[in-house]
């Protein structure tokens, strides 16, 4: 596959059909086996975003003995916790993976002088969109293909995620090894195999974006509930169906 300069609408039918065969025999396979098939099927097209939250830490941990020279990234909004970027050092010495940091065109700073003040109070669905979206364009124009970190029982944008599939928005290939996992059971993988984490999770931080909207949530609260928390944002729409 080549690269394209904008999202492409559809795949062709060769691809179409190839991806819904993949995603069908590895719905039964490890993490570990699904990092390997895109990893020998895409080579250095194939990419990984990162938030850092626990699924991306165990990819990168699984990737560092399966592919370890594949592309990782982060989506640096200039709003992210401190803990979240010390972590991405703590990764960096652990595993030798230097994940990069893709920043937007303007500094917050600048960002919020351009809007007269924190945008994300009052338009966080442009905020999200100028600050992740357009950035991953720009990266994904780069590659064939990438992974996430997303899981089918998170909510009701990712329940129906395949394994492998067609991301229309980006218009690349988009893998997903842990799809079919549940949270139980990578928490378990990572205290089991001492995988570094965020320590925000410790102090019920589930899920983890940007500082400003994320907050923790109690034991009887849905996974996400912490983020644009009083609102009825869910998705920042990196994973937004659509």
């Amino acid at each position: 596959m080549q690269a394209v300069a904008e999202p492409a609408s559809a795949p062709s039918p060769e691809l179409r059909e190839e991806l819904a065969r993949a995603s069908r025999s590895l719905e039964q396979s490890s993490p570990q086996d699904i990092i390997a098939w895109a990893a020998e099927r895409f080579g250095s097209r194939l990419t990984m975003a990162t938030a850092f939250g626990p699924e991306g830490c165990l990819i990168i941990h699984w990737l560092a003995t399966v592919a370890p020279r594949t592309h990782v990234f982060n989506l640096e909004t200039g709003y992210q916790f401190r803990e979240t970027l010390e972590l991405r050092d703590r990764i960096a010495k652990r595993y030798g993976i230097e994940v990069a940091l893709e920043t937007p065109e303007t500094t917050v700073a600048e960002y919020e002088a351009m809007h007269g003040g924190p945008i994300y109070r009052t338009a966080p669905d442009q905020c999200c969109g100028d600050r992740k979206i357009a950035v991953i364009r720009r990266v994904l124009v780069n590659f064939d293909a990438w992974m996430s970190g997303i899981r089918r029982d998170q909510s009701t944008d990712r329940a129906a995620s395949p394994i492998v599939g067609w991301d229309h928005k980006f218009g690349v290939v988009k893998i997903s090894p842990l799809a079919n996992w549940t949270k139980a059971k990578v928490w378990d993988a990572i205290v089991r195999e001492n995988v570094p984490y965020n320590p925000l999770h410790d102090r019920g931080y589930v899920s983890i974006g940007c500082a400003p909207c994320t907050r923790a949530i109690t034991a009887d609260e849905d996974e996400r509930a912490g983020r644009w928390s009083g609102t009825a944002k869910t998705e920042c729409g990196l994973h937004a169906r659509g």
